[in-house]
């Protein structure tokens, strides 16, 4: 979006974008999302999902007029769950601002950190003295001044902290001059690395779904002639070399969003790649091969030093059970694998779980539990009839 942005700016066109900065319940998306609206009505992005967003072009038309922002909050409504509001019952708070000289200066750093890979943090004041105030905090330099040095201070504390976080955040501030302000910051860092081993077409598959994720996707083999761009032209880099050597060569840049899937389904290459790799601080590893290989290979780290604590960190077989087996569909296996991971989430239908469906961790409930996971018939008459007696039970199986 910013690359369009940038060149409706260049073309002279007026615009407003509006940004989620708040959620609260079940909201369709996370603080961050943004949708810019053009004077003629051309719209880019999205922040529900569908529910709000014709009246979001509404209030986008008239900030462009205007030229002030607003803030706003759209929540279920009452009378009629299919008029302006969130038919999934949560509330999001959207911040609509022109586009002025100091958001186009946000957009062109960001793209600028972008392409160099780098972290920065923008910043907007949404409420308070200094709206519609912008910010960035770019390689510890702060852009931009509300004219206070005191909230200039809170402010740059601020964006330095979410930066580190990673994570978009809403703070509050409140000096003896400026009074309370709130402030969004959005991070934006560089995309996480996946790096995938075996120029296989499991691998193909999956370095286009890495793609739609976000990741910037490396695709490695030892065999040249197979590790090419165009038999991958998804991938960010296609590299031809030892899967172990390479893996080392970039360690020092891989940190805890990176993810590595070993496709090569050859010992060879395997042990020594997993053995490296179970070792460093990534988020995910996951190796593809059948339960009698994994086991296998288990037992051949073992032997080579690795730890079970380490070995526990391993997902092999690759991908949730969801019973794929085309390439396209064990890709998707092992993306929803990284992704449940990732936020600590069981892989189970939404069916059975209670809570948020966007929260860290779902309670599951008690009788709720998936068909292929029920208690057999005579184990539950068994359970139901201890606990009637209050007294316990020992059985001696037959074989």
């Amino acid at each position: 979006m910013i690359d369009q942005l940038l060149d409706w700016q260049a073309a002279g066109r007026r615009f407003a974008v509006a940004t989620v900065v708040d959620t609260f319940a079940s909201a369709p998306r996370a603080p961050g999302a943004a949708m810019a609206v053009a004077e003629d009505w051309q719209v880019l992005g999205s922040i529900s999902g569908g529910c709000v967003e014709a009246a979001t072009v509404h209030l986008a038309d008239s900030v462009i007029a205007s030229g002030h922002p607003v803030h706003e909050s759209f929540g279920v409504t009452d009378d009629d769950a299919f008029a302006v509001g969130l038919t999934c019952g949560g509330t999001i708070e959207v911040f609509v601002e022109p586009a002025s000289a100091a958001l186009v200066d946000c957009l062109r750093r960001t793209r600028k950190a972008r392409r160099e890979q780098r972290a920065i943090a923008v910043g907007v004041i949404i409420d308070g003295t200094g709206l519609g105030c912008r910010f960035t905090l770019d390689r510890g330099l702060l852009t931009g001044s509300t004219g206070s040095a005191e909230l200039d201070r809170d402010i740059a504390t601020a964006m330095t902290e979410t930066l580190v976080a990673r994570r978009h955040a809403l703070v509050r501030s409140d000096t003896a001059v400026s009074g309370p302000v709130t402030l969004f910051v959005q991070v934006h860092v560089p995309p996480p690395r996946m790096i995938i081993f075996g120029a296989v077409d499991f691998a193909r598959a999956l370095s286009r779904v890495g793609k739609l994720l976000g990741f910037h996707v490396t695709v490695c083999d030892a065999r040249p002639v197979f590790a090419t761009s165009l038999r991958f032209p998804e991938a960010d880099e296609v590299v031809a070399d030892w899967p172990s050597r390479f893996l080392s060569s970039v360690s020092p840049s891989l940190d805890g969003h990176a993810v590595v899937c070993v496709l090569t389904h050859d010992p060879k290459f395997d042990v020594p790649l997993l053995e490296q790799a179970l070792k460093l601080p990534v988020a995910y590893v996951g190796a593809m091969g059948s339960r009698r290989v994994s086991a296998t290979r288990a037992e051949q780290l073992r032997l080579l030093g690795v730890t079970e604590a380490q070995l526990e960190r391993l997902h092999a077989p690759i991908g949730l059970d969801i019973g794929g087996s085309d390439p396209m569909e064990t890709a998707i296996s092992i993306a929803a694998e990284i992704i449940a991971t990732r936020e600590s989430r069981s892989g189970r239908s939404l069916k059975y779980s209670l809570g948020p469906i966007h929260s860290d961790a779902a309670e599951w409930h008690e009788s709720s539990d998936p068909p292929d996971e029920q208690l057999p018939a005579s184990t539950a008459r068994l359970i139901a009839a201890v606990h009637g007696s209050g007294s316990p039970v020992c059985l001696r199986p037959s074989y």
